[in-house]
């Protein structure tokens, strides 16, 4: 009997250890197959053909792989005209006719570029752009409409920029600080150069079109855009504070008080964004993206919505169905850098590591670079808690905004909650610690006698709760007021 048990036991403790080892070697290769896919999409863009080939000879899946708008290597060779890469991508099996997000093939992203050569190449292995006769896909789709364009369609002659000096750059354009109809406004200027790419004026368009409708104190104010032509620009609110991002870095850590006042804004913001039915999920939350109203640094609003995402919801507990690395490496959530399906918790994840970093003055994991960052993150890994005063509320909500199971993060309003009930605590610390600093009656440490009478004090008190310093030369006498 004993034999039988022993006997049946061997198995089913084999089988742990086969499925525990099975559970390691999946996550392995999950953990490779996200780097090889940010890597092939990467070498693709940097016309590095030996590189791509490479990663193919050693995973041909990689032919296929997707960036967050759905875009496949030869989206990227096409559109920059990248002929080798291009047709190594298609001796691996490459699909030609792969559409992105907005529906565009590597032909239609190569005729929008006016790439000549890989117009010929493309079509030489059956490529097929929009509305073409045969094809089996749609009309070639226009950008989107935007809301009626009187009350926010201005005049480019109506902007001045004698005085403008540039706030910010990305990749498609520079926001520069302007003067419009007298009044100081941020302006987004997309680059002449990519002023007629398809792309770049699609996300435009899209941006456009979420800031029309947006309105809240936390939120900054669209005021207009130049869509009729060219540079095509977006103009908001001109906010003297700068980023977040700047202002921690000449700061360091912020004061619990501020880091909470601060989160609370953010916080607002971020719950109307999230308000159902209409969804705006941000994406790309970073302290850069938090600007500093004035310089006094006493309210933030929530900016740059290049890259958010408009959802429909039809059930709160939607997942919506949205993959791949978009945003942020560093303030990204494990889910995205997995190009996993995500939803609107993915800027909880991010709040938590602007909360973070707050309050202990350096980015989330600044010892390594940001994509090292994301992977360290995915791996199961968060920031160390090591400022003193990082309150233990603070922590906590902290380490649940950041939870690897995006469920089993708060809702930005039971966020705002919680931080409300934080700062009524803290506030009434500190006022009890202010009371503490202003009611002390020294005393001789030797003798242990008052060195000043009481008699005033004790008159206007009800009664005194009594520290004893006998070290320092003085006892703290904490007042009891009577309210009756």
């Amino acid at each position: 009997m004993s034999s039988d048990t022993c006997g049946g036991g061997s198995p089913a403790q084999g089988s742990n250890e086969k499925g525990s080892s099975t559970s390691s070697v999946d996550k392995q290769r999950e953990k490779a197959r996200v780097s090889r896919t940010s890597l092939i999409l990467w070498h693709a863009h940097q016309n590095d053909a030996a590189a791509v080939r490479k990663l193919l000879e050693e995973d041909r899946s990689l032919v296929q792989a997707r960036d967050y708008d759905n875009r496949t290597p030869l989206h990227v060779a096409s559109l920059h005209g990248w002929i080798d890469v291009a047709k190594c991508l298609i001796d691996y099996g490459a699909d030609v006719n792969a559409q992105d997000r907005w529906k565009n093939t590597p032909l239609a992203d190569a005729e929008g570029a006016k790439k000549h050569n890989m117009i010929e190449l493309l079509k030489s292995h059956g490529g097929l752009s929009y509305g073409q006769n045969g094809s089996h896909f749609e009309s070639k789709p226009v950008p989107p409409p935007l809301p009626n364009k009187c009350d926010w369609e201005i005049d480019p002659s109506e902007l001045d920029f004698s005085n403008s000096n540039i706030i910010g750059k990305g990749s498609f354009g520079e926001i520069l600080k302007a003067s419009w109809r007298g009044t100081p406004v941020a302006v987004k200027r997309i680059l002449p150069s990519l002023s007629d790419d398809r792309l770049v004026i699609q996300d435009f368009r899209h941006e456009v079109k979420l800031l029309v409708k947006l309105r809240h104190p936390n939120i900054v104010q669209f005021l207009g855009a130049v869509t009729d032509r060219k540079p095509l620009m977006l103009i908001t609110e001109y906010l003297r504070g700068g980023d977040l991002h700047q202002h921690l870095k000449e700061k360091g850590a912020l004061h619990p008080s501020t880091a909470i006042n601060f989160a609370l804004d953010i916080a607002r913001g971020m719950a109307y964004l999230h308000t159902e039915p209409n969804v705006i999920i941000h994406r790309d939350l970073k302290p850069r993206n938090v600007l500093l109203v004035n310089s006094s640094a006493d309210h933030l609003k929530v900016g740059d919505f290049g890259l958010s995402k408009l959802i429909k919801v039809q059930n709160s507990h939607d997942v919506y169905k949205m993959t791949g690395e978009t945003g942020s490496y560093r303030y990204m959530a494990p889910e995205v850098f997995k190009h996993r399906k995500y939803d609107k918790k993915v800027d909880v994840f991010s709040f938590a590591m602007i909360l973070y970093q707050m309050l202990e003055g350096d980015p989330p994991l600044s010892n390594y670079e940001p994509y090292e960052a994301a992977k360290h993150v995915a791996d199961g890994h968060r920031p160390i808690f090591r400022s003193k005063s990082y309150l233990p509320e603070l922590r906590d909500l902290t380490s649940q905004c950041w939870a690897a199971d995006m469920s089993q993060r708060p809702s930005f309003l039971d966020i705002l909650k919680r931080l409300e009930k934080i700062k009524e605590n803290h506030m009434t610390l500190e006022d009890s610690m202010k009371l503490i600093r202003m009611v002390y009656i020294p005393f001789h440490p030797l003798t242990s006698s008052l060195a000043i009478p009481a008699d005033g004090i004790v008159n206007t008190l009800s009664s005194f709760v009594m520290i004893d310093f006998s070290l320092t030369g003085f006892r703290l006498f904490v007042p009891e007021f009577n309210h009756e």
